[in-house]
């Protein structure tokens, strides 16, 4: 087993047939199935399933490719660390839940430390993500949060990816419009009053389970949704079709992002508690403790 037959696994596992994922490795298809049968005689497994319609992971070929793209991860960073052209400059990486706080912590870690030569990395994604990229060490430092809905299960996934969790805050639920919105001037909305308007959601497809949804009320039946990983997408969706998304209440007057943005309370409570993740016992780089400093700035607890 090497590193390209893994890699080639989990290309296939992500493509429709053998000739797409062949296409896209750049090999012959009949190599690639060779590589692919040499690699499940080695472990003694069957990865995948070979029809007439195509090829789909087995069960054990799931388990594997959950394995594979952890043994990927961290060749990489290997691999970045050690082996590229920029193994001389400085690194640090930070994975968040979509928080600006912990962009602007992120930014200012940079200019105070102002390294000649850098790459540092901050990846606004998913919130099994944020844990994985933790526990990889793919990234020092995690910006999650939770609900109460949600706060058994994302406890317990610390506990096994061995993950600590320092809290920074607890905030009230909020809903976020466009400024001319007609519930803009509001103090105060209940959530049934928005069934009109469409709810635009953060996208945690990958996640299996609602529970792990970075927003409040992630159990509530929506009569209007509509999903969206990117922030940009968003604003767009909340300002030309009248939606709305739930947060924290956290908007700032300086960001340009969020200026046509106006924040209501929700009378429905589904308080979120926020805070970071560190590897359990690991000792931070002396960015990774610049960044943690900065994020307690904002601790409100």
């Amino acid at each position: 087993m090497n590193i390209t037959q893994i890699k080639y696994v989990l290309e296939i596992a992500q493509s429709s047939s053998m000739r797409e994922a062949a296409t896209k490795l750049y090999v012959s298809q009949p190599a690639l199935s060779a590589s692919i049968r040499e690699l499940e005689d080695e472990l003694g497994i069957l990865i995948f399933d070979r029809t007439n319609k195509g090829i789909t992971l087995t069960d054990e070929g799931r388990e594997f490719v959950t394995y594979a793209k952890k043994a990927v991860g961290q060749y990489e960073i290997l691999e970045d660390r050690y082996l590229s052209k920029d193994s001389d400059k400085e690194r640090f990486s930070v994975s968040t839940q979509h928080y600006n706080f912990a962009i602007k912590a992120f930014n200012r870690v940079i200019k105070k430390a102002d390294p000649e030569k850098y790459i540092f990395s901050i990846h606004e994604t998913k919130t099994i993500e944020v844990l994985e990229d933790v526990r990889s060490m793919k990234s020092e430092v995690g910006i999650v949060s939770f609900s109460s809905h949600g706060e058994d299960l994302i406890k317990k996934l610390f506990k096994e990816y061995l993950l600590d969790f320092t809290s920074l805050m607890i905030r009230e639920t909020y809903i976020y419009v466009w400024k001319d919105h007609k519930f803009a001037k509001r103090k105060e909305i209940s959530i049934e009053e928005l069934s009109d308007y469409p709810c635009i959601s953060f996208d945690q497809s990958a996640d299996s389970n609602f529970y792990l949804n970075e927003e409040a009320l992630a159990d509530y039946d929506f009569k209007k949704m509509i999903k969206s990983d990117d922030r940009a997408t968003t604003m767009e969706m909340i300002a030309e079709l009248g939606g709305y998304s739930i947060g924290s209440g956290m908007l700032s007057g300086d960001d340009a992002v969020l200026k046509g943005l106006v924040s209501i309370k929700l009378k429905e409570e589904d308080p979120l508690t926020i805070g970071y993740i560190t590897r359990k016992g690991s000792l931070l780089s002396e960015y990774g403790k610049a960044y943690v400093e900065e994020l307690l700035k904002f601790k409100e607890i």
